[in-house]
């Protein structure tokens, strides 16, 4: 069951997940999913809950001027983040919702989402819009993260963080970026939105950060996790750092930290 507060990107949010987060745990999925359409050399690629655009600013940068590149997001303080950064050619903004796309039948050749997916409230019917705006043979790639147990950060932060709130523990991190991770869910969540033609794979990497506050700050400081510590009591976020800190450094050690991250890129051909 997901929180009101699940999708909440406001505020300093946007630029604190954006200059501690994106480095930690997504600029190398974003690689990842760029590679796996470096064979496009024409048409139209789609972006949905392009964030402030770590795999948007990648794929400007790879793909041919030839390829069109149409980035978006709902949240509109992330878009804004993500336009203020300049890309190495020119790219489309759209504020869209993933569940209602505004664009004409069979007009993309490849859908993105980079860590998305998770949070679209209605994952069939975002499928299904999907596939509705994809060309026949195109792709739609999307990654998602594994279980919090096997993403070290994520979930010694969110040990650390339950640990002041006991009888209410904050639990965003495991809840929805690490919420939807079981394959078979996912393919039945595909093939009801039309895709019959799907393909898993786990990908691991490693999450680097030159000192252990920094990943303290960007999970409790960079995510809706920010909310939620605040909802139990706004003048304990400093002690949320704090005590986020300290466990990553117990852990991993008190110089630069290093810590697994895992997830799966799905592959739905149209």
């Amino acid at each position: 069951m997901t929180s009101p507060t699940d999708a909440v990107f406001e505020g300093s949010v946007p630029e604190i997940y954006d200059r501690y987060l994106v480095p930690l745990i997504f600029e190398s999925y974003a690689a990842d999913l760029v590679e796996r359409l470096r064979d496009l050399t024409e048409g139209r690629v789609l972006e949905l809950a392009a964030g402030t655009g770590v795999v948007t600013r990648a794929l400007a940068r790879n793909l041919p001027p030839s390829v069109e590149i149409v980035g978006s997001d709902l949240n509109e303080a992330m878009l804004d983040r993500a336009t203020a950064i300049e890309t190495s050619r020119a790219v489309s903004w759209r504020q869209i919702d993933a569940l209602e796309l505004p664009f004409e039948d069979g007009s993309f050749d490849a859908v993105l989402c980079q860590f998305g997916v998770m949070f679209f409230p209605d994952k069939v019917r975002a499928y299904t819009q999907a596939h509705r705006v994809l060309r026949p043979e195109g792709r739609f790639i999307f990654n998602v993260w594994d279980q919090i147990k096997a993403n070290e950060f994520a979930d010694v932060v969110t040990e650390a963080i339950g640990m002041l709130f006991p009888e209410d523990p904050p639990l965003f991190l495991a809840r929805t970026p690490h919420g939807y991770h079981d394959e078979d869910e996912i393919r039945r969540h595909l093939v009801q939105g039309g895709f019959d033609n799907i393909e898993t794979e786990a990908v691991e990497a490693r999450s680097l950060a030159p000192r252990a506050v920094d990943v303290a700050i960007a999970y409790c400081h960079g995510t809706p996790l920010y909310e939620e510590i605040r909802s139990r009591a706004s003048s304990r976020l400093g002690e949320a750092v704090e005590a986020a800190t300290a466990a990553i450094q117990c852990r991993f050690g008190t110089g630069a930290v290093n810590g697994k991250i895992r997830g799966y890129v799905v592959t739905a051909t149209r």
